[in-house]
């Protein structure tokens, strides 16, 4: 009934940016927190960066002063703007939400994922 959906990977160099966009659609009741993982080949996927309701975010050390993410409510999007891009950046970029789809039913969901390649 939920689908996210990912946009905005690419390949850049070193140094520069790239915007990821994240947008939720379905039966939505609420929505607890969106964020951003990423997986690198031969590694374990990882948080990179997540919003709560309340607006507050976290994320990994790797990418603090570097990412913002952000949230555009009205359209259950999120977004991840990444800037100072570096070759160790790149990865699979997945979105996920924990939201209700009622008002007492909540659960986990994932996008495909979207190629992030910072490369000279």
């Amino acid at each position: 009934q939920v689908h996210l959906v990912e946009s905005g990977g690419g390949l850049v160099q070193p140094g520069g940016s790239l915007r990821l966009s994240c947008a939720a659609s379905g039966k939505i009741f609420s929505i607890v927190a969106m964020g951003w993982y990423r997986q690198a080949p031969g590694k374990e996927r990882e948080l990179v960066a997540d919003i709560n309701s309340g607006g507050g975010t976290k994320y990994a050390d790797s990418v603090k002063g570097r990412f913002t993410i952000s949230r555009e409510n009205a359209k259950n999007t999120v977004n991840l703007q990444m800037n100072s891009l570096k070759p160790e950046d790149t990865a699979v970029y997945y979105c996920s939400s924990r939201l209700y789809t009622d008002y007492n039913r909540w659960s986990d969901y994932w996008g495909q994922g979207t190629q992030v390649t910072v490369s000279s």
